[in-house]
């Protein structure tokens, strides 16, 4: 797959602001059917920390598009589904997903922009919105402070080593996985895990020290959801990757 450049296209966004000085930024990209509406809660519940008043969240809405697995039904997606039941990691609608990361991408260069370090920025997602947090992430030009998988997959398969920045892979991870999830399968996240460790460099995180880099991986006993568990172990993660102590003189509120 050749290098595509696409302009990005402007998304509507729900943005939560921080409660004290802003100097630093998560943006969480919802799942196949759903928008940003949805995972407010992410930000609810990691603003009733006081560690954690000092970031902002932004989660973007998806166009809606016709999904070729729902019988050409349209609905918020980030790409076309070709089918549901497939755990090829290629078979996909590449120009959307391409379309996608450069419209994510500039979401994360207008916070850039208005004064907040790429290492001051986690990006993340559910499911669909995992799947570009994986390629929005690995592809984007400056290290990121971390990202945040749930219920998600590899998609491009080989094809990210074309867009992948090598610094990038040793970017803190946070994967969470329901090992009873029947549509983005334990089985399948596993898999791309693996891949990325073999194809990619990818390393396992320092448990004391997630910030430092890696994949930090949680399985819970869940199926296509993010238990409250998920919800808390996150806190915990962002409060070290992006720690309020580390006030950022440029940032913007």
């Amino acid at each position: 797959m050749a290098r595509v450049t696409f302009t990005p296209q402007p998304l509507e966004v729900l943005t939560v602001p921080a409660r004290e000085k802003h100097t630093a930024t998560v943006i969480f990209v919802h799942g196949l059917g759903d928008s940003g509406h949805s995972w407010q809660r992410l930000a609810d519940s990691l603003t009733r920390d006081p560690e954690l008043q000092h970031i902002k969240y932004i989660f973007p809405h998806a166009p809606v598009m016709a999904i070729t697995a729902n019988f050409g039904m349209r609905m918020p997606a980030w790409y076309d589904v070709v089918s549901f039941k497939s755990t090829a990691p290629e078979d996909n609608d590449d120009f959307g997903m391409l379309r996608s990361m450069a419209s994510l991408g500039a979401l994360v260069e207008r916070e850039v922009t208005a004064g907040i370090p790429p290492d001051r920025i986690v990006f993340g997602g559910f499911s669909q919105g995992a799947a570009m947090t994986l390629l929005t992430g690995l592809s984007y030009e400056h290290k990121l402070g971390g990202l945040i998988v749930m219920s998600g997959r590899l998609r491009l398969g080989k094809k990210v080593k074309l867009l992948l920045h090598a610094s990038n892979i040793h970017t803190p991870i946070f994967w969470g996985h329901g090992r009873n999830d029947p549509l983005v399968t334990y089985e399948m996240g596993m898999w791309s895990i693996q891949y990325m460790r073999t194809e990619y460099g990818l390393t396992d995180a320092d448990p004391d020290a997630p910030e430092k880099g890696g994949l930090a991986l949680h399985i819970y006993d869940a199926v296509h959801t993010v238990p409250d568990e998920e919800l808390e172990d996150v806190k915990e993660w962002v409060k070290r990757v992006l720690p309020a102590r580390q006030a950022v003189v440029s940032a913007q509120g």
